[in-house]
């Protein structure tokens, strides 16, 4: 699961692998993520899947649950002081009560991204942790502008990701004391009266400001307005940093707004599991262990789409100091301190689809919100009943 991109990053990770354990030899291979799971699902019927393949935190739970993942506990406790050095909160997602099916390989919080040319040519202060989400909402108005002045809105405040809570409206929940799912994961919360309060600032800012593009609208630009030049401010984590380092102007990170309840961001982590069925499960550990070693971590953090899980390498200026982007990183480590790991549940997929694509009609200006939500609530709460 990964860019095309990370294939020579990850050949080399292998190639030092090699080096330290010749008798075991690793092929890898990397797929967009349609592609990647579409694969794997076609490699587990044909009944041969990989030894190690990567997992999506939120995806897990699903994955583990059809039996089809190694417990690797007898094998972290043959290895004394694997966590020592491991952010604790990004294993939370992977444990279970006879121990752990999968390990983090990386994680990501998300922060607030924002093109400095703009707010320079706007002579507006850059963001920075007094802001609110009012603050965010007063801004990215009055970065919205018909540039060409031809009646049609080309330059946008915000862009963020109105489909995915990872990247936006999870945050904004929390920090305004809605939820998004009962603590069992038996409820949908999101039509509950203070959640409402947040889809209908959401709401105005799409259909009122005019400051966030509708999902159409951003289509347009490849589906990030912000790195096609044509927005102000989004939401992100570590992933898009290679991508927008390569970018012509000129961009840095903040922390992410707060609300009545505070300020809060997402945390979610990619993860290495192993097949049950791998017919080379020890060679499979030896690999996962050196892949969330430090050697391992060194490497995969020199690729920049991510922060490692161990904290001496997070902490060092291989992470903090990236020459490719000379940006702020150190606000991705300090935003751990009011991350909430994104909800990780058994049937996920199904469900995030439910209220993504449900949504999509209210941003386009077709479907009432209010009524939208009585409709999809009820549709989540049945997959999460399954």
């Amino acid at each position: 699961m990964g860019a095309p991109e990370e294939l020579a990053v990850w050949n080399a990770i292998v190639e030092a692998f090699h080096a330290a354990n010749p008798n075991i030899r690793v092929k890898v291979e990397v797929s967009d993520w349609d592609s990647y799971w579409d694969k794997l699902k076609t490699l587990y019927a044909g009944g041969t899947p990989p030894d190690v393949f990567a997992m999506d935190a939120p995806l897990y739970p699903d994955w583990q649950s059809r039996g089809v993942l190694l417990n690797m506990q007898p094998y972290i406790d043959a290895t004394p002081g694997m966590f020592d050095d491991i952010y604790p909160n990004t294993l939370t997602a992977y444990k279970r009560d006879d121990g752990y099916y999968g390990l983090p390989r990386d994680f990501q919080t998300v922060v607030l991204y924002y093109n400095k040319d703009m707010f320079d040519e706007a002579q507006l202060p850059y963001p920075d942790e007094s802001w609110t989400y009012e603050k965010l909402r007063e801004v990215a108005k009055a970065l919205t502008k018909d540039v060409d002045g031809d009646g049609i809105i080309d330059q946008f405040g915000f862009s963020p990701d109105l489909w995915d809570m990872e990247t936006f409206w999870s945050s904004a929940l929390w920090s305004h004391g809605a939820e998004v799912i009962s603590e069992d994961y038996s409820k949908t919360l999101l039509g509950e009266p203070k959640a409402r309060e947040v889809w209908r600032y959401i709401a105005a800012m799409v259909l009122e400001d005019k400051s966030v593009p509708t999902p159409a609208v951003s289509a347009e630009y490849g589906g990030d307005p912000f790195a096609a030049g044509r927005s102000a401010m989004a939401m992100s984590g570590h992933w898009v940093v290679p991508e927008y380092a390569q970018l012509d102007f000129a961009w840095d990170v903040a922390p992410m707004p707060s609300g009545p309840a505070g300020r809060f961001t997402s945390v979610n982590s990619a993860g290495f599991v192993i097949a049950k069925d791998s017919k080379n499960p020890d060679a499979a550990w030896e690999f996962v262990k050196f892949a969330v070693g430090k050697e391992g971590q060194q490497r995969l953090t020199e690729l920049g789409f991510a922060i490692p899980v161990l904290k001496s390498i997070a902490e060092s200026s291989t992470f903090l100091e990236q020459q490719s982007a000379p940006i702020k990183h150190q606000i991705f480590l300090d935003a751990m301190e009011y991350a909430r790991p994104k909800p990780t549940f058994a049937g996920y997929e199904e469900w995030a689809s439910i209220i993504g694509d449900g949504l999509v009609p209210v941003w386009n200006d077709e479907q009432d919100l209010d009524s939208t939500l009585d409709e999809i609530v009820p549709a989540a709460d049945e997959v999460l009943a399954r």
